[in-house]
């Protein structure tokens, strides 16, 4: 599915993508009843960014709700200018996704799902490449997964004991 902003009136500081909206349809006595669930990416672009699913009824309110679970499980990460600190492999399910450093002017080499989480995490220069599933829901997790286990200089020092 394409990527889509959602415009936000209540929280203008957060920036907010919907990677995906999924239908389903449950066959009842009258007929079909239709179910939505929405993936949905919410970051600051200053280094913090979360992901949320939400289900019901309605789309509006399957976005509303992965919009607001998004904002409570949205998690810091380390960045060094406007790029990663290092190349880094995030790996969820059968989903693979490498993230490699880039320089300046490259942008955000990604596809839809990936490129929402390091969009709205505030990364502009960085290269991926996904291997395995393409499931968006994978796809994202594999990618905060990723970011999550990067560590910055300070970091390493700190862990091995050592002075920079």
């Amino acid at each position: 599915m394409a990527r889509q902003p959602f415009p936000n009136s209540q929280d203008s500081e957060y920036a907010e993508t919907v990677v995906a909206i999924k239908r389903t349809a449950a066959v009842v006595k009258g007929g079909r009843r239709f179910s939505f669930s929405a993936l949905v990416v919410v970051g600051d672009k200053k280094g913090r960014v979360g992901f949320g699913y939400g289900k019901a009824r309605e789309v509006a309110e399957a976005i509303r709700k992965g919009s607001a679970e998004a904002k409570k499980k949205m998690v810091k990460i380390p960045m060094r200018d406007d790029t990663i600190p290092h190349e880094i492999v995030g790996k969820f399910g059968a989903t693979r996704v490498k993230l490699i450093p880039a320089g300046p002017g490259t942008g955000v080499i990604a596809g839809a799902a990936a490129r929402a989480v390091l969009g709205n995490a505030g990364i502009v220069n960085i290269l991926t490449k996904v291997h395995g599933s393409t499931n968006p829901m994978n796809v994202v997790k594999a990618t905060m997964n990723g970011l999550l286990n990067l560590r910055t200089r300070e970091q390493v020092a700190k862990l091995r004991g050592v002075k920079i």
